[in-house]
């Protein structure tokens, strides 16, 4: 028994771990409204608003729904809405902030056929953007 087990053992610590693809980019968000830049941050990956592409009537857009008073003013271009991303084994997990709502979600990101599968949940009721990569 022991020298089937010893081989058993031996070779499921020589089995790679399943990774998820890499998400590092610039993309272009669902409805072209903006392009997020999504990079290595330490340990984590995060993502920032690299470009508003959607103008609008009151000049650039500024994070008036944030919950805490004091970040209101701050530019939402910039401004980081992808926190804390870690590799799960074939996804990457960790929050998106939505400033047009000023809500924070757990968040699932997923390389898909031709984009970026984004999926921001609370509890398990979830909503989905695809993103494309951005030229």
């Amino acid at each position: 028994m022991r020298r089937v087990l010893l081989p058993l053992l031996l070779l499921s610590f020589a089995t790679p771990a399943l990774a998820a693809e890499p998400i590092e980019g610039r993309w272009l968000t669902e409805g072209g409204r903006s392009i997020i830049s999504i990079e290595r941050c330490g340990k984590v990956v995060c993502g920032r608003v690299a470009r508003i592409l959607a103008p609008t009537p009151d000049g650039p857009p500024h994070d008036k729904f944030n919950p805490d008073p004091k970040l209101r003013n701050r530019p939402v271009q910039g401004l980081e809405i992808l926190t804390g991303f870690n590799d799960a084994g074939g996804d990457w997990r960790g929050t998106i902030y939505d400033p047009e709502h000023g809500k924070t979600y757990k968040s699932i990101l997923k390389r898909e056929p031709g984009g970026l599968n984004v999926k921001g949940c609370i509890m398990f009721f979830c909503q989905a953007q695809h993103w494309k990569p951005a030229k």
